[in-house]
C-alpha cells in the first residue's frame, strides 16, 4: 500500500509540535523535569563499573548454561535468584544466546562466541518461521542479528557460507514477521499474538528486523507471487503506532498527556478502524506501562538512525524522507519527554505511572526510586531500555545540527542516558551476588497476572531479574563501552560513529 496525504492524520500535525517545550526542558537542565540528568557525566566515568559488570556477567551466563534444561522451555525470570520458565509465548530464548554474543563482543572471550553460536544453531532455527508471535525482532536480532553485525564490523571471521546463513536467517524471519499483517483504513500493522485486532507497543523494537531484512534484499512473497516491501510494512506499522499508541497532548481523549504511551491499540477488523487503547501488562489503558514506553522510545530512536543509511528514492512511496522522519521524530521525542517528566530522579521508573499504590508513596518523583517499598514495584528493565533510547536519540538529534535547540535537546538526552546507566551499574540494581543468576535486579514481567516473585517478608516483587533486562543491560554497557573507547557504537545495521560535538563534549578519547 502506497502513501497519500489523505490516508493518515499525521500529515495534519504542525511541524515542530511539542518540540519547543522539549527544548525548554533541555535548556533548563533539570528544571521542569523529574528525572535529573547529570550533564557532567562522561562515558569514561562509567567504564570501571562496566568492566566490573562484564566480570559478573561472565559468571552468570556460565551458571545458567550449566544448569538450564532446554526441554523446560526458555528462561524468563528469576525466582530466589534462579531462572525459571513462564509459559505465555516464546520470546526470551534469543536474549539468552544473544547475551553470550554480547559478552564476546565486549571482552573478546571466544568461549562465549562459541556458546552463542552453538545455542543459535541448535535452538533458534525453528523460531525463524514462527508465525504465531510478533517478537521476531527480539529473538532473531539478538542472535542471528548480532552474529551478522559482528561479521559486518570485522570482529568475527566468517566464510561466505556462514555470512550467507546469517543473511538468510534474517531475511526469512523478517518476511515471516511481516506476514503477520492487519490492514487498516490508514495502512496496517503487525498484529500481536492476541490476534489480528491487536497492536502492541513492544513491536516497535521488533521492527529493526524488517529494516535489516530489507537492507539485505529481503521481501515477502504473497499469493500470485506479489512482492511486498518489508520497508513498506515497517513504515506503515511505525505510522500506525505513532497515530494510535503514542499520544501528543492534542485532546484525543481526556487523558491525552504529551508522550503518554498505551500498551495496546484495538482495531475493528471488519471495517478496519481504530477503536480504543488497551493493555495486557499495564495497569490500565489510560496509564503508562513503563516498559511499553521504553520499547517505543528505543524503537523509534533506532529507526531514526537507520533512516540515515537509506537513499532518498526509497522514501518516495511514503511521501518522502522528511515526512517519515518527522512522524518518527515526533513519537520518539514525545515519549522521551514523558519519561523525563514521570520518572524518579535517578531515572528508574515504577512499573506503571498510574499504579494505584503509588499514591501511598507521597512525592515519589522527587527522590530516587525505592525498589524495596511496600506498595508498587519498580522496573529496572524499562530503565535499561530507556537509557539506550536516550543515547541513540541524543546522538541522532545532534546529527541534525539545525538549531541551538536541537543541540540542547541532544545534550539532555545523552545526559539522561548516562545518568540512568550509572544508577543501574551500581547496587541495588546490579546483581553483585554471584549465586544469583540474574544480572539486573528489580525487574518486572507481568504485574497484573502476579508472575513476579515476592520474597518472604515483602509485600511487592523485588530483587529478581529477567532475560530481557539482563540482555538490554549488557547491550547498554556495550554501547557506552564502545563510546568510551572512542570506537563506533553498535547498531542493528552495523555501527555508527558518535557525532564529534557530543564526543568532544562528553570527553571520549
Amino acid at each position: 500500500m502506497l502513501w497519500n496525504k489523505q490516508m493518515h492524520p499525521l500529515h495534519l500535525l504542525p511541524p515542530g509540535g511539542y518540540f519547543a517545550p522539549c527544548a525548554a526542558v533541555a535548556a533548563g537542565g533539570s528544571e521542569g523535569t523529574t528525572l535529573v540528568p547529570d550533564d557532567r557525566l562522561k562515558p569514561a566515568d562509567l567504564l570501571p563499573a562496566i568492566l566490573r559488570l562484564w566480570k559478573l556477567s561472565a559468571h552468570k551466563i556460565r551458571s545458567l548454561e550449566d544448569t538450564w534444561i532446554h526441554e523446560a522451555g526458555a528462561p524468563v525470570v528469576t525466582v530466589s535468584g534462579r531462572y525459571v520458565c513462564r509459559e505465555w509465548t516464546e520470546w526470551t530464548q534469543g536474549f539468552r544466546f544473544g547475551s553470550m554474543l554480547l559478552q564476546f563482543d565486549a571482552t573478546g572471550d571466544a568461549a562465549f562466541l562459541e556458546m552463542g553460536r552453538r545455542g543459535t544453531l541448535q535452538h533458534m532455527v525453528p523460531l525463524l518461521t514462527h508465525a504465531g508471535v510478533h517478537d521476531h525482532g527480539f529473538h532473531t536480532m539478538s542472535t542471528w542479528g548480532n552474529l551478522w553485525r559482528l561479521v559486518e564490523e570485522g570482529r568475527l571471521s566468517a566464510s561466505a557460507w556462514e555470512r550467507s546463513l546469517y543473511d538468510t536467517a534474517i531475511r526469512v524471519s523478517g518476511a515471516t514477521q511481516a506476514r503477520r499483517w492487519t490492514r487498516t483504513k490508514d495502512g496496517g500493522f503487525i498484529h500481536s499474538f492476541n490476534g489480528p485486532h491487536s497492536l502492541f507497543a513492544d513491536t516497535m523494537r521488533s521492527l529493526r528486523l524488517l529494516a535489516l531484512a530489507h537492507r539485505l534484499g529481503g521481501v515477502l512473497l504473497e499469493e500470485g507471487d506479489r512482492r511486498v516491501s518489508l520497508l513498506e510494512r515497517l513504515v506503515l506499522h511505525a505510522q500506525t503506532t505513532a497515530a494510535t499508541i503514542v499520544f501528543y497532548g492534542e485532546g484525543r481523549d481526556v487523558y491525552d498527556t504529551l508522550g503518554r504511551v498505551a500498551h495496546e491499540a484495538l482495531f475493528n477488523v471488519t471495517d478496519r478502524s481504530y477503536r480504543c487503547p488497551s493493555t495486557q501488562q499495564g495497569y490500565s489503558p489510560f496509564t503508562v506501562w513503563t516498559r511499553g514506553l521504553a520499547w517505543v522510545m528505543l524503537g523509534y530512536s533506532e529507526l531514526l538512525q537507520f533512516l540515515d543509511v537509506l537513499d532518498d528514492e526509497e522514501f518516495a512511496p511514503f511521501g518522502g524522507r522528511d515526512r517519515v522522519e518527522r512522524f518518527m521524530r515526533k513519537a520518539a521525542q514525545a515519549s522521551a519527554f514523558y519519561y523525563l517528566r514521570n520518572t524518579p530522579t535517578d531515572g528508574v521508573p515504577y512499573w506503571d505511572t498510574g499504579a494505584p499504590g503509588l499514591a501511598n508513596l507521597g512525592n515519589y518523583l522527587e527522590r530516587p526510586a525505592d525498589p524495596y517499598n511496600d506498595w508498587e514495584p519498580v522496573d529496572a528493565s524499562a530503565a535499561a531500555i530507556a537509557a539506550q533510547a536516550f543515547l541513540r536519540l541524543g546522538w541522532w538529534l545532534c546529527n541534525r545540527g539545525a538549531t541551538e535547540e536541537w543541540e540542547l535537546t541532544a545534550r539532555t538526552c545523552v545526559a539522561a542516558g548516562l545518568t540512568i546507566a550509572r544508577r543501574l551499574l551500581d547496587a541495588p540494581y546490579l546483581a553483585e551476588d554471584e549465586d544469583h543468576q540474574g544480572l539486573l535486579l528489580h525487574c518486572i514481567y507481568h504485574r497484573p497476572r502476579g508472575w513476579d516473585y515476592t520474597p518472604p517478608g515483602r509485600r511487592v516483587p523485588c530483587g529478581e531479574a529477567c532475560m530481557w533486562g539482563d540482555y538490554h543491560m549488557r547491550e547498554l554497557a556495550l554501547l557506552i563501552q564502545r563510546w568510551a573507547e572512542g570506537m563506533p557504537v553498535p547498531c542493528f545495521f552495523g555501527s555508527v560513529s558518535v557525532p564529534n560535538s557530543i564526543a568532544e563534549e562528553a570527553g571520549a578519547e
